[in-house]
């Protein structure tokens, strides 16, 4: 009876109000307990649901009102064209590895490894260890923790050949995922207007911190086994650069890892002519074939500048890296961060220390190398299956990603835009050339989908290039 009176009532007052005007006021609930002969709890939860539904709206002392519905009106942006001018260079928009995809996609864009990879039991109790701490409620240095500093230069300091002064604690910037680092390290080391020395295909977020830096980008050709030694000369002498930018471990997209002679002609280069390499060790957790061979372990006399990130194989949400850089630059560099960001969160420290130095750390390591083997090979295995025509460069020795180059001529964005529309996201390899790509190519990663969908993925990519 109460829920039949109250539905009369709604439905009486919504007839009511396609006539009023907005602001209008509704019969009073004394006038509709008259009317419909409804108890007043009836009457209250009929009014309750009109105002659920948007149709009313009560004025405390004052009544019941119909609602004002806004006019909807078209909303013009054009005067912010003149107000913001051209866009910066490099400003373009997201990645495609940034890309958010449909549930049922198949993404092999993405540029993490999948949740279920990582260590989700040690975050998650790191982080609720350090909610108790001081780190919660107080400002962290502006250098970092110091006791994460000591194992960031500790790792490096372990990779150190006999002979060779380690990095120090001091010498370790604490910072909130390499993208800011590489933001400062070009602004306070190579600065604006001048040229950098890049390897040819390179990290997209190199180029992107490049662009908002104002550096000016020289291309270094880069195969499986790195750059040429001899180019690497040639280039600075013509350029007269002073730093040259390189991921000599797991390069991102390759997988590559440069032989060691190589590193140490590198490392005789740059000492020559005064300059500096910037070894993002990005990878430095994902080997699979091989264990990394971090170059700056054999510099003691600051010609190396080091980032090393957690985010790929502890947890995206834990935004931590560090710098190691020594002298000057690295007070710079630390100058240039402090007036950025300040200091990064300590909550955030404190958690990444908590996980790296527990032994299960170790554990953890050992176990995603594998996970990622197996990955790994079940792509290639998929590709060399299903889509022939896509070929592999090289099989990365550790790393997230294959590096697939497609068949000479091939309209790459026709081939990512055909894919997606059958369900699967890859990422265009033009993103990672600071210049003309020297091919046809794309960039899987196999460390983030579903490995059961591999095949599938793989017979979307030779269907797509078979009617190409």
């Amino acid at each position: 009876m109460s829920q039949d009176s109250s539905d009369r009532i709604v439905a009486g007052v919504r007839a009511w109000i396609a006539t009023a005007s907005p602001g209008a006021r509704v019969p009073s609930n004394r006038a509709l307990m008259a009317e419909y002969g409804a108890s007043p709890v009836t009457v209250q939860k009929a009014m309750q649901h009109l105002v659920r539904l948007g149709l009313v709206e009560s004025r405390p002392g004052a009544g019941t009102f119909v609602r004002a519905v806004p006019t909807a009106r078209a909303v013009d942006y054009g005067w912010q064209t003149a107000a913001l001018g051209t866009a910066p260079a490099g400003l373009a928009g997201l990645s495609s590895t940034q890309r958010t995809v449909a549930p049922d996609a198949i993404g092999l864009h993405s540029g993490y490894p999948a949740v279920d990879l990582l260590p989700e039991r040690l975050v998650r109790q790191a982080l609720v260890r350090a909610a108790r701490t001081d780190a919660a409620l107080t400002r962290s240095p502006a250098a970092g923790l110091p006791e994460l500093q000591a194992w960031f230069a500790g790792e490096l300091a372990a990779a150190a050949p006999a002979g060779v002064t380690p990095a120090s604690a001091r010498d370790a910037l604490i910072i909130s995922g390499s993208q800011s680092g590489l933001s400062s390290i070009f602004r306070a080391v190579v600065g604006v207007g001048q040229p950098l020395l890049i390897e040819s295909p390179t990290y997209w977020g190199a180029m992107l911190a490049a662009a908002q830096a104002g550096v000016v980008l020289v291309p270094i050709p880069s195969g499986p086994h790195g750059p040429d030694p001899d180019d690497v000369e040639r280039a600075f002498v013509q350029t007269g650069a002073r730093a040259f930018y390189a991921q000599p471990t797991f390069a991102n997209p390759t997988g590559a890892q440069w032989p060691i002679a190589t590193g140490q002609a590198v490392l005789e280069t740059v000492r020559r002519h005064g300059a500096f390499l910037i070894e993002d060790d990005w990878a430095h957790d994902l080997g699979i074939d091989a264990d990394p061979r971090p170059i700056a372990a054999s510099d003691d006399d600051g010609h190396v500048v080091y980032l090393r990130s957690l985010t790929k194989s502890a947890s995206p949400a834990l935004r931590v890296a560090a710098v190691i850089a020594r002298g000057p630059a690295r007070d710079r560099i630390l100058a240039d961060r402090a007036a950025e960001s300040m200091y990064v969160s300590g909550l955030l420290q404190a958690a990444a220390l908590d996980v790296v130095t527990q032994p299960a750390w170790r554990t953890h390591l050992r176990g995603f190398r594998e996970h990622l083997r197996v990955r790994r090979d079940l792509l290639i295995s998929s590709l060399a299956a299903h889509a022939p025509a896509a070929h592999v460069e090289g099989v990365p020795v550790g790393g997230l990603n294959l590096w697939v180059r497609l068949p000479e001529g091939t309209d790459v964005v026709q081939v990512v835009r055909a894919c997606e529309v059958r369900g699967l996201i890859i990422a265009p390899g033009s993103e990672w050339f600071p210049a003309e790509p020297s091919g046809s190519y794309v960039r899987l990663n196999y460390a983030n989908a579903d490995p059961g969908r591999f095949a599938e993925a793989a017979g979307i990519l030779g269907a797509v290039l078979d009617g190409v």
